[in-house]
């Protein structure tokens, strides 16, 4: 069996040109400046990804706010996403407004997205890729579980926040157990550092202090 291997967080996210249903792109070049949201999907006509898609659409203006754009991939060719798009607008009344990559599997075997046991369709994937073109997360979703896109929105304005105020993002954030939606300073790493720790912000102990969410 030919190993499956994709990239790392932390790497730079894997150059291709594409054709998509918005026309041929040159991808991370095309976004730079740009989050963007790139992810796979079994097959096109399927019931649990045709959910997905629509719930992308209904929460792209929240991923607009963010500066982040969608971009989907599937092995199907771009005659079946035109289509599969047309079915979705004359059928559940939604436009879905941002591109589809029709993969033949170069992309896919490049991203780590084809399914290990079914060569001819990828799984459920989720790359998380900054405005540097950096990957900064990756998702994993089996065939039979749709994504939560509330959660990717919410990694990504954590991410926005994290990198602007060189903070740390509670669990369950903002609606986290004990801080609600404060946010975690990081953990001291000298001793006078942390001895100031208690006096400068509020604090369980000096390596777990937390401040209000920034604006």
């Amino acid at each position: 069996m030919e190993e499956t291997t994709f990239p790392l967080i932390g790497d730079k996210a894997p150059s291709f040109t594409a054709t998509t249903t918005h026309g041929p792109i040159n991808f991370p070049e095309d976004y730079a400046g740009k989050w963007v949201i790139f992810f796979s999907h079994p097959a096109d006509f399927t019931p649990v990804c045709t959910t997905e898609f629509v719930a992308f659409q209904k929460r792209k203006a929240e991923f607009s706010k963010l500066n982040a754009e969608l971009l989907g991939l599937s092995i199907d060719q771009v005659f079946s996403h035109i289509k599969w798009v047309e079915w979705i607008k004359e059928n559940l009344d939604v436009d879905i407004e941002f591109p589809i990559i029709a993969d033949h599997g170069q992309v896919g075997k490049l991203y780590g997205m084809i399914h290990p046991h079914k060569s001819s369709s990828t799984v459920r994937a989720v790359f998380v890729i900054d405005p540097e073109s950096i990957i900064r997360a990756i998702i994993y979703y089996p065939p039979e579980m749709g994504r939560n896109m509330d959660e990717i929105l919410r990694i990504l304005e954590g991410f926005q926040i994290a990198d602007k105020h060189n903070v740390a993002i509670p669990a369950n954030w903002p609606n986290n157990e004990l801080i609600k939606d404060r946010v975690i300073i990081p953990p001291a790493s000298d001793v006078k550092t942390a001895a100031e720790r208690k006096k400068k912000y509020e604090c369980y102990d000096w390596w777990l202090c937390h401040k209000e969410r920034p604006k």
